[in-house]
């Protein structure tokens, strides 16, 4: 039996309820326990994630590096416009939108809450030729 029965990504943060919302909508979520200093989410495609209240926590600066990141997350999505778009209505901000250099196409952006987090595009399987 494993030691560890389930992982849960928690982030730090003034205003919980308002930053469990944004994510929720994000990965297509549902509230999964509440209480007055956390709120747990489970997305669509079964990411976990927690929000804690911290009345001092301090947004990441990325890309400065003063108080920089902190956490990072990656999500992986099949049209990087549209999620910037459904992004943005949420109160997410882009950071880092320019084309990458790498041969993957990524979007930087920060929550409403500063943490930030990057858009990976899909990458699409064609069949083996020969």
């Amino acid at each position: 039996m494993a030691l560890v029965l389930a992982g849960v990504v928690v982030l730090d943060c003034a205003e919980p309820e308002k930053l469990a919302a944004f994510y929720k909508e994000l990965l297509d979520g549902e509230e999964t326990d509440t209480s007055a200093n956390r709120i747990d989410i489970r997305g669509a495609d079964g990411t976990r994630m927690g929000f804690r209240r911290d009345l001092t926590a301090t947004p990441p600066s990325w890309p400065r590096p003063e108080n920089s990141l902190q956490v990072h997350l990656d999500f992986q999505v099949a049209d990087l416009d549209e999620a910037e778009r459904r992004i943005v209505g949420l109160g997410g901000r882009p950071i880092e939108t320019k084309d990458a250099a790498e041969p993957f196409e990524e979007r930087g952006y920060a929550d409403p809450s500063g943490h930030s987090f990057t858009l990976c595009l899909t990458p699409t399987m064609a069949p083996k030729l020969g």
